[in-house]
């Protein structure tokens, strides 16, 4: 083989070996997405901006790659074209959080998630943290209450759980103006409650809009209402009825509500579960001899007692559920309690802040509760109070000095620190 001829080899394979020129055009034969199967590839292909038969160079296929990073919605991706086809390998983030509404005036559901996906085809309910596709859907919501007319700046922020330390949801709010209850119109109240329930709604009128918490607020309220007088079955059913009305002052939401008050109901059994911390002897002493109307005051004694003595375990996440059943025939109601105590949460430190060391040995001594133990929120509450009458010098030293507590549990750890403040009242002038 003659030496030119090696050279012309040479060059031939290294021209065919060499990567393509960034402008050199290409035209795939097939455009494929691999490794989120969450979304189609005709929904990846519009939000990268390609259509089949494009004719593309290198530089082109990065710019679609990137729009499609930009939306937040992968952690990574990388594109791989073999002069036939053109692959995206697509690698899903791990931090993709739910819809959530604070104070829109939007019903939120599956015909929202359905308005937005068709607006913006990657929307499937969950999105980035940040990133274009968030912002689409911040713009889309704006759009949507533009056409109810209303002109805001819609925000958009990641909620934080404190429970779980970590984000769960991405919250969209109006901040300015104000978006508050509106007119409250009702029905089904009797005469003789006019007034009153007229009372209520009033009061609600005004305040903060919640999207997905008002409707349920008002209901409450007018429930606790009709309960305290014993109508233990009424029911209220809110919804969002009427025009919304906007200014620049305020944008308010109207809403009417209906009311099915049922009659006044007595008292009958309450029923404890048998391994109740307490007995069933002890509910029926303090209110199984009443047999009278069942009214929200004495009800709520009875729910705050049984919660108390578990907190007093260290139970401080203690779920008390009343299951009411009704005898048409007496007009009385019994009610069977449910009980989930939750964990355990035991002190881990105590700290009396703002006293001298002799004063904080002193009150160290006569502290009972070690770290350790079950927390008893009422022992902290009533702890100085006793501490007083065991010792009177110990009196004296805190004459004029207000005591609060500050108490944070832990969720993770269920352990709880308490910090005592001790702050001596300003003098008389």
């Amino acid at each position: 083989m003659t030496r030119f001829l090696l050279l012309l080899i040479l060059a031939f394979a290294a021209l065919i070996t060499a990567p393509p020129s960034q402008a050199q055009k290409f035209q795939p034969k097939t455009i494929q997405f691999k490794g989120d199967p969450d979304f189609s590839s005709e929904e990846l292909m519009a939000a990268a901006g390609l259509k089949m038969g494009m004719v593309l160079n290198y530089a082109e296929m990065n710019e679609h790659s990137q729009k499609l990073m930009d939306t937040g919605l992968f952690e990574n991706l990388s594109f791989k074209f073999d002069g036939v086809d053109l692959v995206f390998t697509l690698v899903p983030s791990p931090n993709l959080y739910s819809l959530h509404l604070a104070n829109l005036p939007l019903t939120p559901g599956k015909e929202l998630e359905a308005a937005l996906h068709d607006r913006i085809p990657l929307f499937h309910g969950k999105l980035p943290g940040e990133g274009g596709l968030t912002e689409q859907v911040r713009g889309a919501l704006e759009e949507m209450l533009a056409a109810n007319g209303i002109k805001a700046a819609v925000t958009a922020a990641v909620f934080a759980d404190t429970k779980l330390h970590k984000g769960s949801a991405v919250t969209f709010s109006i901040a300015a103006p104000p978006v508050q209850v509106g007119a409250v119109h009702f029905t089904g109240v009797s005469s003789a409650l006019l007034a009153r329930v007229q009372h209520i709604v009033d009061r609600e009128s005004g305040t903060p809009f919640d999207t997905e918490n008002s409707e349920r607020n008002l209901e409450h309220a007018i429930e606790l209402f009709y309960t305290e007088e014993g109508y233990a079955a009424a029911r209220a059913h809110a919804t969002r009825s009427g025009i919304l009305v906007a200014t620049p002052e305020a944008i308010a939401v109207p809403f009417s509500v209906s009311v099915e008050a049922g009659k006044v109901y007595k008292l009958g059994a309450i029923q404890m579960p048998p391994d109740s911390l307490v007995t069933q002897a002890e509910i029926d002493k303090a209110f199984g001899q009443q047999n009278g109307v069942a009214k929200g005051q004495n009800l709520r004694v009875a729910w705050f007692a049984i919660v108390s003595r578990y907190k007093s375990k260290g139970y401080l996440d203690c779920v008390v559920t009343p299951h009411p059943q009704f005898d048409e025939a007496s007009g009385t109601v019994n009610y069977t309690v449910t009980i989930d105590p939750g964990p355990i949460y035991h002190l881990a430190f105590v700290k009396f802040d703002n006293v001298s060391d002799e004063l904080r040995s002193k009150l160290m001594h006569l502290w009972q509760m070690l770290p350790g133990d079950p927390f008893d929120e009422s022992y902290v509450s009533s702890f100085i109070v006793k501490a007083q009458k065991e010792d009177s010098v110990l009196m004296r030293s805190l004459a004029g000095v207000k005591v609060s507590f500050n108490v944070l549990a832990d969720p993770q750890t269920h352990e709880v620190n308490c910090v005592l403040h001790f702050t001596k009242a300003p003098s008389a002038p």
